[in-house]
């Protein structure tokens, strides 16, 4: 009996091993599934997270404006390209405090009234360097749901340009006003003066007429040049560029002024090779020869020559140079020379009669062009200025001239 009953049981347990092998086993493979599962879920989201993240960046850092985000600690949780390129940020800056990431008072005061108004516009945030650059900074809580603090996001807006402008306009309006009153307060005083009696000596009238009349010529002139100056600036400007032979165009334009220059003694030389084309408005390009011959025959000295030279440069271009040998431009003065109503010496400049005006219109004309203006200059040696103009082609006159320097009839040493 015996025996059998322990096979019997033998049997039995021996099943019962079997269905907890297979159990484990099936359990075993269901876990592994699961874990499976769970694996590849937790990398999707991570998948999916790392790129919401990176779109999220790339967002951030292909705005304009700088972006900083702050954490409920007012530590810094996310900060844009952008901002740490206008606020010089070459580090990690993330989970510092605001002091220690920018070592701005401002900024952190501004943070500090955040939190207590929940929300502030337009603070302006000055950065002084080289060079001045000017911020226009939003601020606002992030709160949940409750009502409770998630950090703060600031957003900065860039206005340095804006205040440069600002300025100019303010400058420009200044300047005009000035430009315009002097002659305005000289014609009102010759006027009353010859309302008051003068009137009555033929010789003081004659002489006080005239004055009224070179008044109100320097008036028309500033008129005319603030117009054509705004024009340009504006793009209103119609140009009708076509091929022109450069030396014929200096010596129009050295004609033109051959009076002027005769009475300070200037020579006129006219040095451009002959057969030098420029691809140029004719009328404009004879404005920008006639204003650069002005000033070089107002601030050169008397008895001096002004020479008018042109090269072909590399750049399928045509540089012109106007040379004059009078006191020079000082080095603080070079690059402003070209700006509008700028003179290195006022007095001197209003008494030759000058609007001021002149160099800032050269400076366009050529920019409209394509090309560009520029003036070197040494104390004591006279200022050169330059411009370069597309070429047309390059050719040789049927005399032979080519290269032949050619002195305008305005010489004043003969």
């Amino acid at each position: 009996m015996w025996p059998g009953f322990l096979t019997l049981l033998a049997m039995i347990l021996g099943g019962l091993l079997w269905l907890t092998r297979r159990r484990l086993a099936r359990f075993e493979a269901e876990n592994a599934r699961l874990q499976h599962t769970i694996e590849t879920y937790s990398r999707r989201h991570a998948e999916a997270l790392a790129r919401e993240q990176a779109q999220q960046a790339a967002l951030f850092d292909s705005m304009v404006e700088g972006v900083l985000v702050l954490d409920s600690k007012l530590k810094v949780r996310l900060v844009n390209q952008p901002l740490e390129r206008l606020l010089g940020v070459a580090r990690d800056i993330r989970g510092c405090a605001i002091m220690e990431a920018f070592r701005l008072h401002e900024l952190e005061e501004l943070v500090s009234r955040t939190v207590r108004e929940g929300q502030v516009g337009d603070f302006e945030l000055e950065l002084l360097g080289q060079p001045r650059c000017f911020l226009e900074v939003n601020s606002a809580r992030i709160l949940d749901r409750q009502g409770d603090s998630l950090g703060m996001i600031l957003v900065f807006h860039d206005v340095t340009r804006l205040k440069q402008l600002e300025n100019t306009r303010r400058e420009f309006v200044a300047n005009v006003s000035h430009e315009l009153r002097t002659p305005l307060t000289l014609i009102k005083g010759f006027a009353e003066t010859l309302l008051g009696g003068a009137k009555n000596d033929p010789a003081v009238a004659t002489r006080f007429l005239q004055m009224i009349e070179k008044h109100a010529d320097r008036l028309g002139f500033l008129i005319d040049d603030l117009l054509t100056l705004a024009r340009l600036e504006s793009g209103q400007l119609h140009l009708d560029p076509k091929p022109l032979e450069l030396h014929a165009a200096v010596q129009r334009a050295c004609d033109d002024l051959g009076g002027r220059a005769a009475e300070r003694n200037v020579g006129l030389l006219n040095e451009v090779p002959a057969g030098l084309l420029v691809h140029a408005d004719a009328e404009r390009l004879q404005q920008v020869l006639g204003n650069l011959l002005d000033n070089a025959i107002k601030y050169g000295h008397a008895g001096k020559r002004v020479l008018v030279s042109a090269t072909s440069d590399a750049n399928h271009g045509v540089e012109c140079s106007v040379r004059d040998f009078g006191p020079g431009i000082p080095p603080a003065a070079i690059d402003r020379v070209f700006e509008r109503f700028y003179r290195v010496d006022r007095a001197r400049s209003r008494e030759q009669g000058g609007t001021g005006l002149g160099l800032a219109i050269v400076k366009h004309l050529v920019q409209s062009h394509g090309g560009r203006a520029w003036v070197t200059s040494e104390a004591g040696q006279g200022a050169d200025f330059r411009f370069s103009l597309p070429a047309a082609e390059m050719r040789n006159r049927e005399d032979g001239g080519a290269g032949m320097a050619t002195a305008s009839n305005t010489d004043g040493h003969g």
